[in-house]
């Protein structure tokens, strides 16, 4: 499949309707890059990052950095797909199986990642809409899973009575990207997007006046899928953190800690640091461990 009929296919989300779609996708696009890219640049500062450039009919662009150890070659995505169908089957019964979970892990990654670098392929005057659909068909995606393993979810708005005095004066409208319930009850919230970057404040703060509004202590989580960017110009690319460790920190002491937080690419800090590595884990734990423990412990 050649460059210009997998960016028609990322840019139209109705083609994405389940996890199979997404798979179907990235095998593509793995296939081409395995012969269709003008050059692969390796990060300077940190050299598992790669960024592939594409040629004419990419416009010769650079895409973002995607990390090596969490993309799967073309040669071993058959497998890696088992793996992840596999997981989604049986996904009480993986805790103990690291191979399983990781997999899980990368599979998300790559189907993510082989979308949002498609669409840098775009003229930069599409930058801003390309944008907006590799966050989209994230969300999606999570939503995809999360129902596979039969959780019911879904996105909307949820209105939430203001009363004073026990008379209800008005109600406030909360959109949210994953609405988890049960027995028609909401159980727990999500945010889903693709970096924190400028959305990390309003996450605690929605925990904060939601749970405060309802006087109902509802898990709120968020899954990102990574938080690094390309920096320098070429051929000197490395890669720049887009994690507000301070803030984050200062929102997890000072308001109210989520009550998960889980990424697919992981920072060393969040692995080293004594808040972070508490407070954030590998996307695999939400799937596997918190969200049965969100769904059936509260209501």
């Amino acid at each position: 499949m050649r460059l210009h009929q997998l960016i028609v296919w990322a840019k139209d989300k109705s083609r994405f309707r389940n996890v199979n779609d997404y798979a179907d996708f990235c095998e593509e696009y793995l296939e081409f890059i395995s012969h269709g890219l003008q050059a692969v640049i390796v990060s300077q500062n940190e050299n598992h990052y790669r960024f592939f450039q594409y040629r004419e009919d990419g416009n010769f662009n650079i895409s973002r950095p995607i990390n090596s150890n969490l993309m799967i070659e073309a040669k071993n995505f058959d497998a890696s797909k088992q793996s992840f169908l596999y997981a989604l089957r049986h996904v009480k019964e993986i805790r103990e199986r690291d191979d399983i979970r990781r997999q899980l892990n990368h599979f998300i990654y790559t189907c993510q990642q082989a979308i949002g670098a498609t669409l840098d392929a775009l003229p930069s005057g599409e930058s801003n809409t390309a944008r907006k659909i590799n966050g989209d068909l994230f969300e999606r995606y999570i939503r995809f899973i999360i129902s596979e393993i039969g959780i019911s979810v879904r996105d909307g708005t949820i209105s939430v009575p203001v009363a004073v005095d026990g008379e209800e004066l008005f109600k406030m409208a909360y959109q949210h990207d994953l609405i988890l319930e049960k027995e028609n009850e909401v159980r727990a919230i999500g945010s889903v997007k693709t970096s924190s970057k400028d959305r990390i404040d309003k996450i605690f703060i929605d925990k904060f006046l939601y749970n405060r509004l309802t006087n109902v202590d509802t898990p709120h989580f968020a899954v990102f899928l990574n938080d690094v960017q390309r920096r320098g110009r070429e051929p000197n690319f490395g890669i720049n953190t887009t994690f507000l460790t301070g803030h984050f920190k200062g929102y997890t002491v000072k308001l109210n800690p989520l009550d998960g937080v889980y990424y697919c690419d992981l920072r060393p800090n969040m692995l080293e640091d004594a808040i972070l590595k508490v407070q954030i884990r590998s996307l695999d734990c939400l799937f596997v461990e918190d969200i049965w423990r969100f769904v059936e412990e509260h209501s």
